[in-house]
């Protein structure tokens, strides 16, 4: 990772949420640094020294699943945070691992200076509060879509998820990153993939997928919920 100093003081969570007086002291706590594709922010069970805010770029945050698996939990973009499950645990360690999709930049502060925010900040408290409570929701929602949905629907979740962090319906991911995002394997994910291809519900070339029917890809899990 390299340092850059473009961070803007108005752009990250922190920020966002802080009193104007308290950015003087994010400035001088801060480190904002660029990341390349396919680079491992953090790794599940690595100490966990402190909170990345996503400046740019798309992250996936991912936990083992088994000896050669791994599950998505989510995937993040601009403005999300990372590291912060580790944050105020007993072990003081990761509990998942994050690796960047694409080119981007994050700002990092460690631990003992983010709680220090919290303290003089009330709104930036709040807000994390609210994070976390949506945070668990999502997970709660996917861990029973594990369970309760087929595959298909879960594929079809998937693909909207993409579409929704990317902000459009043509995005490029790779099917192993699929699979892990559904809760499946790769060979499930290539033949419903081309059963989605057929009903031209989708359209896929390489890495890259299209979205055509978005409400028939939503009315499957319309179906299954």
């Amino acid at each position: 990772m390299k340092k850059n100093r473009a961070c803007d003081l108005k752009t990250c969570f922190l920020c966002q949420h802080a009193i104007p007086e308290w950015l003087a002291a994010v400035a001088a706590h801060r480190q904002h640094q660029s990341f390349k594709k396919g680079e491992i922010l953090f790794r599940e069970g690595d100490p966990a020294t402190g909170i990345y805010f996503l400046y740019e770029g798309k992250v996936k945050v991912h936990k083992q699943w088994g000896p050669e698996k791994e599950l998505i939990i989510r995937l993040a973009k601009k403005g999300d945070i990372l590291g912060h499950r580790g944050f105020g645990s007993e072990q003081r360690l990761y509990p998942v691992s994050a690796t960047a999709l694409e080119d981007g930049t994050f700002c990092y502060v460690d631990n003992t200076f983010f709680e220090a925010s919290l303290k003089v900040n009330p709104a930036l408290t709040y807000r994390l509060m609210q994070f976390y409570a949506a945070e668990l929701q999502e997970a709660e929602k996917k861990m029973r879509n594990l369970v309760h949905m087929d595959v298909k629907s879960r594929l079809a979740d998937a693909l909207l998820e993409i579409s929704r962090v990317y902000g459009h319906k043509q995005f490029t991911i790779n099917r192993q990153d699929l699979a892990s995002l559904a809760g499946t394997t790769y060979e499930t994910i290539y033949r419903i993939l081309q059963d989605f291809i057929q009903q031209r519900l989708i359209e896929a070339e390489g890495k890259s997928i299209t979205i055509l029917q978005e409400k028939k890809l939503q009315q499957l899990l319309t179906a299954a919920s």
